[in-house]
């Protein structure tokens, strides 16, 4: 068993350094892989266009400066009869987290998207949240003796629900789709406090409202009650969507080739100090678990200016 370090969340967040994600590997889901791929983990890892993961790729986000390794994982890929993980599935991911840490880096593990069906949790809650215990019990288990090195996060941006609150259209709902965030945040530190190993002082990472900073910065947001005081908050930054998302013009929105003016860096403040002053200034540290653009029609200088700031 590797040991846990006396230092605080703050204390490791800081530490953890810039990540980056290991995109569109194990978090790729959908029902063709499975009629279409040989029934292996490989056939997920390379299904949305990755290649099969090997040591020398972590070994090189770690030789070009990453300091921690987020991996999305879709947990329902190859998952058996009574919501129980593959073994096959989980041995895969687990060496993934093995030679990421071997190469000295922290690592961020998580349930993503899935497929979506956290969406259904406002109409099916009995079943949804069966399936979102026997994940996290299982994932708990396989990785209880792991060091602070690896960090477990509650879910990626599906908590938070326009079937039962649109931000655009007033109050009505609003503290049910929040109440329902709050409580799958707080079973999930339940869950891992409550099983063995490191796990009762592991640092978590809680998933906030949509992982939106204006909505996770909402007074609606509660953290969870955690006996360990170990957790941060975990927030996406896509900001200006315009730049940051749409590649070309959409129905929601235009497209934006540039970025960097005055108006634009005011925003970017504006939304860092908000996280500050709700969370960090309080002792409790928010990672920025995915941020940045597309490279198609967007000015080079442009790309660059927002990932360095």
């Amino acid at each position: 068993q590797s040991s846990m370090r006396d230092i605080t969340t703050a204390q490791l967040v800081k530490d953890m350094g810039i990540g980056i994600n290991l995109g569109n590997t194990y978090e790729s889901c959908g029902d063709w892989i499975a009629q279409w791929g040989d029934g292996t983990p490989e056939s997920y890892e390379t299904a949305w266009g990755s290649p099969v993961i090997t040591q020398q790729m972590i070994q090189g986000y770690a030789d070009a400066g990453f300091d921690t390794l987020r991996v999305p994982v879709a947990w329902s890929n190859m998952m058996e009869d009574n919501y129980t993980i593959s073994d096959k599935y989980l041995s895969a991911v687990q060496e993934v987290v093995d030679w990421a840490i071997d190469c000295g880096l922290y690592v961020i593990l998580n349930l993503h998207y899935d497929g979506g069906w956290l969406a259904n949790f406002p109409t099916d809650k009995e079943n949804c949240m069966e399936k979102y215990k026997r994940i996290w019990t299982q994932v708990s288990d396989a990785f209880a003796d792991y060091s602070d090195y690896l960090v477990f996060e509650s879910q990626n941006e599906e908590l938070g629900w326009e079937s039962l609150w649109n931000r655009w259209g007033g109050t009505e709902g609003k503290t049910d789709s929040y109440d329902l965030v709050n409580e799958i945040n707080q079973t999930f530190v339940d869950i891992v406090r409550s099983s063995g190993g490191n796990n009762p002082q592991r640092h978590l990472l809680i998933s906030g409202y949509n992982t939106d900073v204006e909505l996770t910065c909402d007074s609606l947001f509660q953290m969870p009650n955690d006996p360990a005081g170990r957790c941060a908050v975990s927030v996406h930054y896509y900001t200006p969507s315009g730049f940051a998302i749409l590649e070309e013009d959409a129905s929601w929105g235009k497209m934006r080739s540039t970025w960097g003016t005055d108006d634009d860096y005011a925003e970017l403040n504006r939304n860092m100090d908000l996280l500050k002053t709700t969370y960090v200034d309080k002792g409790i540290p928010v990672i920025i678990g995915e941020y940045g653009c597309p490279k198609k029609n967007k000015e080079e200088e442009s790309v660059r200016r927002l990932a360095r700031h």
